[in-house]
Order: C-alpha cells, then structure tokens, then sequence
C-alpha cells in the first residue's frame, strides 16, 4: 500500500520550479537513516546511494522531480493587484477563479479577471490572456499588498488533498507521486546498489537532471513520472487512461526509450500479473530528455502514472497505478541488468 499520509505532506506542499526547498526537506526527513550517502548539489537536487543486496556491474540511477509548476509575482498596480507570469506550462484557461497562496509567508489570493457584465462586445469573444489575469489578495491599495508580497514571490495553487475511493484528487501529483515512489523503495530492500535522484526545475526545461544524470554517470536511468491522461469527456483519442496501470512510453518529444528496456518492462508486467500500458501518443517529455544524452550516454525507460488534468489546480490519478508503478519499477531494478 502507498503512504498517503506522506503524499498528502508531499503535496500540500509548496514547490515552484526554483524554490523547492520545502519538498527538499520532507524528503531529506524520510530518507535519513536508509542511504549510504546523501548529496545536495549546487542547484539543489539531491543525489542518494541506497545500499543493496550486492554491487550491479553498472550504475543504475532513478530519478523524479521535486517542482510543481505554478506562478511567479511580476508587478502590482496601484489598485493593489498583482500581476504574473507562469513557472512552467499552464494554460491560461484554467487559471480563473483559482485560489493562490503567494510566497514563504502563503498569502491567500484569488485570480480575477475583468467581469463579464463588463466586457466589451470583441472582449466577450476575445479567448483570456494571462496578461489580463490578476490576483486579488483584498487589499486596499499597492502600498498595503507590498506589507505581505514582494515581486518575485512565488505563487502556487491552493488547493486540499481528497481521496474519493481509489482516486487522488491534488496539486502537485506532477511529480509529487514519483517522490514518494522513490522514498518508499529507499526504505525497501533492494537486490543492488541504486543512485537516487530527487531533481530541481523540471517544469522549466530539464535543468536538475542534466546535472545530477552528468554528477551520477549512471549507465542506466529510471525515470518515475507521471503523464497526461486523455480519458476524458469529449476526446476520443484516449491515448492512456487511469485505472489502466503505470504507462511505459516508447518514445515522446525528447526521448526515444530503450527498446530493450521497454521489452523487459512488458515481460515483467506480465510475468507478475500487473497492469501496464503504453503511450499512443508522441507528446510531452520528462527528464529521460536530459539523463538519455548524459556524458557517454544512458539506457534509459521511463515509468509513468497516467494522471488527468496535469499542470492544473487538481489532478486526478488512481491509487492502483500508483501502486503497480512501484511494483514494476522495483522488478526493474533486479531486471534490466
């Protein structure tokens, strides 16, 4: 059984692109005690050796991040609302009406946007803009928002952790679910030797694990992730559902998997009676991106939860994917050698 209890703590708290310090800590705090070594480098990732049963011919190294996308404070008008940008990819669209807590102190807000009883004709057709978005703490003016929010703040959504029978309900589960996988088989007992790597700055272009794959130089990666669901109302193209088991990808916008790899994880689904499925889409990408073009190189195969509504204030994913994802990256472990 997963640790929800620990998911929730993981997710619940904040952790923009950048500013990871808070989910840095939970995991230093669970790990303590299990690793060999513990390392933070300069950018903030946290690099771990767990001890196995013996040592494996190669250097196997498994990776998630520990970022959430969100928002980042970039001006305040003199009515006293605050303007901002997006840390990673949101789509505007799902931003209206969104509560917010905003820097170390969390400062509620909600975004607002101009009323529709006053819009213009052309606004009313006019698709929102993230320009046109504002965050509204209730103050009174600018001088007063500046006593609790300075530029540069970051802003994340402020949203709870719901359990609805064997669906999740959270910020964050992006990738919030590959950390707790990881924490969970640090405290396993694992058949060799394993490099863990909890990375910074996913959402905004790879840059945690292009350093901790060159600091590692691992032969070999295992990328726990999650990925977009498409079983939703209105889309036939259903390209992986939830409740479908962990999804393998052969290949998405940064990444062509190892094709022996993806083989092993197939076999293993199998063999052990675990559910799995693969991407039908060649969409999105994760840090297998930046680890696969390491140094020499890297075999790499990616394990994701399929999880629907990615990047926004509530994800949804199922508990039994979550599950069977740490199944089967713990049968790679012993496996793909």
């Amino acid at each position: 059984m997963i640790d929800l209890n620990l998911l929730k703590r993981l997710c619940l708290a904040t952790g923009i692109s950048g500013d990871e310090e808070n989910i840095r800590k939970i995991i230093l705090s669970q790990i303590e005690g299990y690793v060999e070594e513990v390392n933070i480098d300069n950018l903030g990732n946290i690099l771990a050796l767990k001890k196995g049963k013996s040592k494996p011919s190669k250097k196997l190294m498994i990776s998630a991040h520990m970022d959430e996308v969100g928002l980042i404070a970039t001006y305040i008008t003199e009515e006293g609302y605050i303007g901002f940008s997006a840390v990673g990819g949101i789509d505007e669209k799902i931003l209206l009406g969104k509560t917010v807590l905003i820097g170390e102190r969390k400062i509620s807000g909600v975004i607002g946007v101009k009323p529709v009883h006053l819009l213009t004709a052309e606004e009313k057709l006019s698709a929102i803009k993230i320009d046109d978005l504002y965050i509204d703490i209730g103050a009174k003016n600018k001088d007063q928002t500046l006593r609790y929010v300075s530029l540069g703040d970051f802003i994340c959504f402020g949203s709870d952790f719901k359990v609805n029978g064997d669906i999740i309900m959270a910020k964050a589960l992006d990738d919030r679910i590959g950390c707790m996988i990881l924490i969970d088989l640090i405290k396993s007992e694992l058949p060799f030797d394993v490099y863990f790597s909890f990375v910074v700055q996913e959402e905004i272009g790879l840059r945690g694990s292009t350093v901790a794959s060159y600091k590692v130089a691992p032969d070999s990666a295992i990328v726990v992730e999650t990925t977009t669901a498409a079983d939703i109302h209105g889309n036939d193209d259903k390209v992986c559902s939830i409740g479908g088991g962990p999804v393998v990808p052969f290949m998405d916008r940064a990444t062509v998997y190892d094709r022996d790899y993806y083989k092993i994880a197939f076999d293993l689904a199998k063999k052990h009676g675990l559910k799995i499925q693969t991407k039908t889409a060649i969409a999105g990408a994760n840090d297998a991106g930046a680890i696969h073009k390491s140094r020499g190189g890297v075999k790499t195969i990616a394990i994701s939860v399929p999880c629907r509504y990615l990047h926004s204030a509530y994800s949804l994913a199922n508990i039994e994917d979550i599950e069977n994802a740490e199944k089967l990256v713990l049968k790679l472990i012993g496996s793909i050698f």
